[in-house]
């Protein structure tokens, strides 16, 4: 057999936005600011004090005592939208279907809560031992292994950690293990918790962070704002989810992936629009047939600039018909889970017609004279959307969506 289609059965998240899909849709719709105060131990000791924080969750309302001595707060948020995405998607993995449907998570820091807490517990409050599993609550495939074991998903299972493309990467071969029908169906994408004291103190000392807000594409934007959670998909072979009557959120049509291989930190227009251009390409689409584009759009000036360039060198003139926006603004940098929660924007372009705004946007600046949505939602027609992820390391990946 050739390619098989992809589908998009099922979807599940939290966030700085909400925990679950619908309300975070809700969110992005209205421009919503997710970003606020940090609740965090020694905040006095942070300069920055922002962030997309996930509030007012309360895992032992899911989870029991013993389970939660395994799961650090990336795992509970994987948990969590994987547990709302496979309900969606009304499969039930039992029997012969568990052994022909897996796993891909991405995460950048996987448990850095865990590793936070247990480094201070030993060189700041002099303990000598640490409980003895640590190991398997921060290891980073922790949240993939358990998703696995809570539904029955016995087929391949695997971690990416990629920075912040984790998700894209995690989700992008997650539909070429079901295009190339070695998996009927994947559940994939990517959870982060990256507020631990530690992991913010050591991201001050890059300088990229902004103390008052993401701004991406504007002239006053002063860095990136961080944000945690998870975003979660079931990735379905089309023919076994048509025959089942399943209601298909969006067909995945394409995904690149390229490396810069020049700076571990600033980002490459080169890099970006071979990966941009690449999943049009694997879709077999022109640039002029893709309404949207989710960007990376991270609100610092190297990110946002260089994308803007890279829109243009891969779509040409088409780049002035094409919005893109940055949700960013409004749940902050998941890190490696950013790109998952993205892909909600996406879907929500190509099934509901709304195309979520760039928030706090203020000035334009003219190395980014691109249609970014600015501050306000737009209802659009949109046939194909391209969601973008571009990483320290020079690592970027590209994934297309067409509409049902």
């Amino acid at each position: 057999m050739g390619l098989r289609r992809v589908a998009i059965t099922g979807a599940g998240t939290i966030n700085a936005l909400g925990h679950d899909v619908p309300t975070t849709l809700a969110a992005l719709a209205e421009g919503r600011l997710g970003i606020g105060a940090l609740d965090l131990p020694d905040i006095d000791r942070l300069a920055i004090r922002i962030g997309g924080q996930v509030k007012d969750f309360d895992p032992t309302a899911i989870h029991s005592r013993q389970e939660l001595t395994l799961y650090d707060s990336f795992t509970r948020f994987g948990l969590h939208a994987a547990r709302e995405a496979i309900a969606a998607s009304g499969l039930d993995f039992a029997g012969e279907l568990g052994e022909r449907a897996g796993v891909v998570v991405g995460t950048g820091v996987g448990g850095a809560e865990t590793l936070d807490e247990n480094y201070a517990a030993l060189f700041r409050d002099g303990k000598n031992r640490v409980h003895p599993l640590v190991i398997p609550k921060l290891m980073n495939n922790a949240a993939g292994s358990h998703i696995s074991m809570a539904h029955g998903l016995r087929g391949p299972n695997f971690t990416v950690s990629t920075a912040c493309s984790s998700s894209n990467h995690a989700m992008g071969l997650a539909f070429q293990l079901v295009r190339s029908g070695a998996a009927t169906a994947m559940v994939t994408g990517g959870a982060e918790a990256p507020f631990s004291f530690g992991g913010i103190k050591a991201w001050e000392g890059l300088r990229v962070m902004s103390k008052d807000g993401c701004r991406p594409f504007s002239k006053t934007r002063n860095g990136m704002v961080q944000g945690e959670g998870a975003g979660m998909f079931v990735f379905e072979e089309w023919d076994h989810a048509a025959a089942r009557g399943a209601d298909i959120l969006a067909e995945v049509i394409g995904f690149q992936m390229t490396s810069d291989a020049s700076d571990i930190v600033m980002p490459s227009e080169g890099g970006a629009a071979r990966a941009i251009s690449g999943a049009l390409k694997d879709a077999g689409l022109a640039p002029d047939e893709v309404g949207y584009i989710n960007a990376h759009g991270t609100g610092t000036a190297a990110n946002d600039r260089t994308e803007c360039a890279a829109v243009r060198r891969a779509f040409g003139a088409a780049a002035d018909d094409v919005m893109i926006s940055s949700t960013k603004s409004m749940h902050g940098h998941l890190l490696g889970g950013t790109g998952a929660v993205e892909l909600l924007a996406c879907i929500m372009a190509l099934r509901d017609g709304v195309v979520a705004p760039t928030i706090g946007y203020q000035e334009p600046d003219p190395a980014c004279d691109l249609d970014v949505v600015p501050n306000a939602a737009r209802e659009a027609e949109v046939e194909v959307a391209v969601s973008n992820a571009f990483a320290f390391g020079g690592l970027n990946a590209v994934l297309a969506l067409r509409r049902v």
